[in-house]
């Protein structure tokens, strides 16, 4: 067996122009395997860089591989993939996370955890090291949705010091090559039913004298659109339930009667506009069924459940033909109404509660027809 094959443990760090700090990081991460006796290597994912920091990786014993591909998630999965170890402990090269005191990591992924998260609010963060809007409103409100979303235990979602299982993390075939690669590693890691743990580690500021490359606002924006992209639930089917139930509830007072609200008369225009809560909020419960549907068969979900296996084109048709069926009798109806009245004006306030129905109706009715045809289409098998 050769060397490489024995090697337990790769400390991985992404670099783009790193001159400054980069020395000290892989001197770090060196003086750490010799003194716990680890077989490892450090390896640098360059991303790119215009500064010299090739060589001085080169000068200081690591390991160097290029990354064509710009990004954080690019250089970090072009890493994982190269790296020799059994277990990868990434790390920012910053000098932000110290590389000396990495055993809390080693020790939980040879007790067979697939992932180990860093908490900085556990172990310490130093003054000056993270931004006050990053500290108090990004890391607790993303790390909070994660939980949220996801059940995930995890309570600092974007700590840039964490070890996994090799093997195990190429197993999830990662894809987003940005910032947001960070949330997606937790998510995915969660989704399959992976063994995470969460260690207590240190936050320093870093050793650079130019401005990181993390952009709060854009990268922040990217980390949420991804939680949200990955939980349809909460995207599309909880504001869908929501929002019908509300039209509809509203919808049926008013189309009963006038309804006084604190002083405020609702009428007519409410039970319009409740007929277009109704229609958006089935909208967005259809967008959830088509959400689920493409995610399992880019295997981001395992298994279709039950009721939603259930669906399909047949099923959708028959139903959406009985609902405008049932809009179109309305709307006969008005129209004899109307008759009565040899087709001349009629009181809005009366008339309007019988065709507004109406109208819903057909429109669900249509929706939901050609929405069962798009799920068929969605599942239709094609070639790898």
């Amino acid at each position: 067996m050769s060397n490489i094959e024995q090697l337990e443990l790769t400390i991985l760090m992404p670099c783009l122009n790193e001159a400054e700090t980069l020395a000290t990081c892989i001197k770090k991460a060196r003086l750490f395997l010799e003194a716990h006796k680890i077989s490892g290597e450090v390896l640098i994912a360059d991303n790119g860089s215009t500064d010299g920091s090739q060589q001085i990786a080169r000068d200081n014993g690591a390991r160097l591989v290029d990354i064509p591909e710009r990004g954080y998630g690019a250089a970090l999965m072009g890493g994982c993939n190269a790296a020799y170890g059994k277990y990868v402990i990434m790390g920012d090269a910053d000098d932000s996370y110290d590389f000396t005191n990495l055993m809390p990591y080693v020790e939980r992924l040879r007790d067979g955890d697939d992932l180990v998260m860093g908490n900085r609010f556990k172990g310490g963060i130093a003054k000056g090291a993270m931004p006050p809007l990053h500290k108090y409103l990004g890391n607790p409100v993303l790390s909070g949705l994660g939980r949220l979303f996801f059940k995930c235990p995890i309570r600092d979602f974007h700590c840039g010091l964490r070890g996994y299982n090799t093997k195990r993390m190429r197993e999830l075939g990662l894809r987003t090559t940005g910032m947001e690669y960070a949330s997606e590693m937790v998510v995915q890691a969660t989704i399959n039913e992976y063994k995470i743990s969460e260690v207590p580690t240190t936050l320093s500021p870093d050793g650079r004298s130019r401005p990181p490359h993390l952009r709060s606002w854009r990268d922040g924006w990217r980390h949420l659109k991804f939680l949200l992209i990955h939980s349809p639930n909460w995207l599309f089917l909880y504001p869908g339930v929501v929002l019908a139930a509300i039209g509809f509830i509203l919808g049926s007072i008013v189309n009963i009667a006038r309804f006084n609200l604190f002083g405020a008369v609702l009428d007519i225009n409410t039970l319009l506009y409740s007929a277009a809560m109704i229609i958006v909020g089935l909208n967005l419960i259809a967008s959830h069924a088509f959400t689920k549907i493409y995610a399992i068969h880019a295997k981001f979900i395992k298994v279709e459940n039950s009721f939603l296996a259930k669906i399909n084109a047949e099923k959708c048709a028959l139903s959406g033909l009985a609902i405008i069926l049932i809009g179109i009798i309305m709307t006969v109806i008005a129209l004899i109404l109307w008759g009565r009245e040899s087709f001349g004006e009629l009181n809005p306030e009366s008339f309007m509660r019988l065709t507004i129905p109406a109208v819903t109706l057909i429109a669900i009715g249509v929706q939901l027809a050609f929405s069962g045809f798009f799920i068929d289409i969605l599942r239709i098998k094609t070639k790898s």
